[in-house]
């Protein structure tokens, strides 16, 4: 099952962290070990910061076996397109 994150609900995002993080049994210090960043950064997500470098929040959705997509309706086009470097 596949969440919609957007500017009106950037919580959720934190909330499917917290959950991920319980079930997996590590502390936020464990995480942020894992993650290559600090507990506190976990905490400020997991209580809905709104603000966060991309990168890090990557090592985190990686730490935890989380994968991020990217939708829209021009994706398609995107892909074969010469914008698309990789």
């Amino acid at each position: 099952m596949a969440a919609i994150i957007d500017s009106n609900n950037i919580e959720y995002l934190g909330e499917i962290i917290f959950f991920h993080r319980k079930k997996a049994g590590i502390s936020r210090m464990d995480l942020g070990m894992i993650a290559g960043v600090g507990k506190t950064v976990i905490y400020d997500i997991e209580h809905g910061k709104k603000t966060l470098k991309i990168k890090t929040l990557l090592k985190i959705l990686k730490a935890l076996n989380i994968r991020m997509y990217l939708d829209s309706p021009l994706m398609e086009h995107f892909k074969g397109s010469d914008y698309a470097k990789r």
